[in-house]
């Protein structure tokens, strides 16, 4: 698999990173808005390790991008760039972290409860016999069960969404998911994910939508404590994914532009 598709003009200034892991596309629609004001990498993740990961992402950069680059990072594309900062600190002139998972592994208890409290009865029983299935070793179909299971997760996530073009979609890939995400939460569970904080250099902002079952506490708070030059914007009747909320689409990207200029 490319690890890059390519929009707009170069200088090729911006990327963005998908989250998931393991959800390649879904930022199609952000680097192509953006891309009317300058031209934007999106990085397209295929390794099965954080560190491979990070290597991809420095590949495409020193390949197509002009350093210093802006990077935008959605849900765990936000932690991956993230920890790139911290290894190649030269490269990042600032950070837009979106819809961050938590850096503190206190504040991610309930983000579960969160969702299933958003579903229906129907709905539930749903999500527990697909986690059941994609538990057993003996399961054969686990990519359409869990793209089944995504398809409610997302649903729990987004408060008021568009009707959404899957032209740029790329198939799930499960595999990258499950060892990623893993490692990620290990990397969080030990208190080394926000430790990193240490070693950043540049100015980070972190954009977050109110209806977002990922609390925006714990990105605000340990950020603020850690970081130097931070900036937390919060949007309203906003969730996950705000360039597909009707109501934070447009806010989402004048701040964006305005962090770009």
């Amino acid at each position: 698999m490319k690890y890059l598709r390519k929009y707009g003009q170069p200088p090729f200034r911006v990327a963005v990173v998908h989250g998931g892991p393991g959800a390649p596309g879904s930022m199609a629609p952000v680097a192509r808005e953006l891309s009317h004001s300058c031209g934007v990498i999106e990085h397209l993740e295929s390794a099965g390790t954080i560190d491979g990961q990070v290597r991809e992402l420095l590949e495409a950069l020193q390949d197509h991008g002009q350093m210093p680059v802006t990077l935008i990072g959605h849900s765990w594309g936000a932690w991956l760039i993230f920890i790139f900062a911290t290894r190649y600190p030269q490269m990042v002139r600032k950070l837009i972290l979106v819809s961050s998972g938590p850096f503190e592994e206190s504040y991610a208890s309930g983000i579960m409860d969160t969702r299933l409290g958003r579903l229906s009865e129907d709905e539930r029983h749903q999500v527990s016999a697909l986690a059941l299935s994609l538990q057993s070793p003996d399961t054969t179909n686990k990519t359409s069960l869990f793209s089944m299971y995504g398809a409610l997760m997302s649903r729990a996530d987004a408060f008021d969404t568009l009707p959404e073009d899957k032209k740029d979609t790329i198939e799930f890939q499960e595999n990258v998911y499950q060892n990623v995400w893993l490692e990620a939460v290990r990397l969080r569970q030990s208190g080394g994910l926000l430790a990193l904080a240490k070693d950043i250099r540049c100015p980070v902002v972190a954009i977050h939508g109110d209806y977002d079952p990922h609390p925006a506490e714990g990105v605000k708070v340990p950020l603020g404590r850690a970081l130097k030059d931070f900036r937390f914007v919060l949007l309203e009747k906003c969730g996950h994914d705000p360039w597909k909320e009707r109501a934070a689409k447009d806010k989402f990207y004048v701040i964006l532009r305005d962090e770009l200029r």
